[in-house]
């Protein structure tokens, strides 16, 4: 069940956490904007399903067949779509955005571009409020942005998803996407690794679409930091010998799995 684009343009179909829309203040933990602080605004759906994914809840609903890492915990469940969406009208999340002092603005997910057309209202709500704010969108890379999405955002930061996420290749490579992001002055890319062999495959995207290395951030796969501390020590190898960015997990670092943070 791949979810679909959604073409309403007056509400938002937000993660819901604890029982509220996921929205809060926090640092960006990865990629080119760590250590920012920033508002994060957490939709839901996704249409791809990575094995290794820590939001989810955003996509992986009773009565669907994807696997998840979390399956071999005692107690572990999908989730019911009705309890973990909160659909929001743009002014109400607008509100939440503006009661924090903070003007850098990261749309994530989920897969946020799935909701361009509401994402672009909620953008110029808070900039005739705020005109000093900016955004960035966390986003897979499968999705051509409109016209309109792509004049609102500052920063795409742009994760292909490799094997390692379970993600069959046409699912996960979109050539129309990749080349718009390849060519877009906005747009970095961080490519999550598991393992050293993960690299291969990077390289071979980074080629195909010429990526330059200067847009390009490494970060280790994991959710526990005795995890991350054993993958860095490598990565860390590989950026050095190809010039690429390493990106750190800082929010696990400080925090831990702990979401909403």
């Amino acid at each position: 069940m791949t979810q679909r684009s959604i073409s309403r343009s007056d509400v938002l179909q937000l993660a819901r956490l604890h029982g509220v829309p996921e929205i809060f203040h926090s640092i960006q933990g990865e990629g080119k904007s760590m250590g920012i602080p920033s508002v994060f605004v957490r939709t839901s759906l996704c249409n791809l399903h990575c094995i290794w994914c820590d939001t989810d809840y955003t996509w992986n609903w009773d009565n669907t067949r994807f696997p998840h890492v979390n399956d071999s915990i005692p107690g572990y469940h999908k989730f019911a779509k009705k309890d973990w969406i909160a659909t929001c009208e743009i002014e109400e999340v607008a509100a939440a955005v503006l009661s924090y002092d903070c003007r850098n603005i990261i749309l994530t997910g989920g897969e946020p571009m799935l909701q361009q057309p509401a994402l672009v209202n909620l953008m110029e709500c808070l900039r005739k409020i705020k005109s000093e704010i900016r955004f960035e969108v966390e986003t897979n890379g499968t999705l051509v942005p409109s016209e309109a999405f792509d004049a609102s955002i500052d920063q795409y930061n742009v994760s292909p998803k490799l094997e390692n996420s379970g993600n069959p290749a046409k699912l996960r490579n979109k050539p129309a996407a990749m080349h718009f992001f390849a060519g877009s002055n906005k747009a970095n890319f961080k490519f999550v690794l598991a393992d050293q062999s993960d690299l291969e495959e990077v390289q071979q995207l980074i080629h195909h679409y010429q990526i330059g290395s200067e847009k390009v951030w490494l970060m280790p796969e994991g959710n526990q930091a005795s995890t991350l501390n054993k993958r860095r020590k490598w990565l860390v190898e590989i950026c050095k010998k190809h010039q690429y960015r390493y990106s750190d997990r800082l929010h696990v670092q400080i925090w831990g799995a702990k979401k909403g943070v």
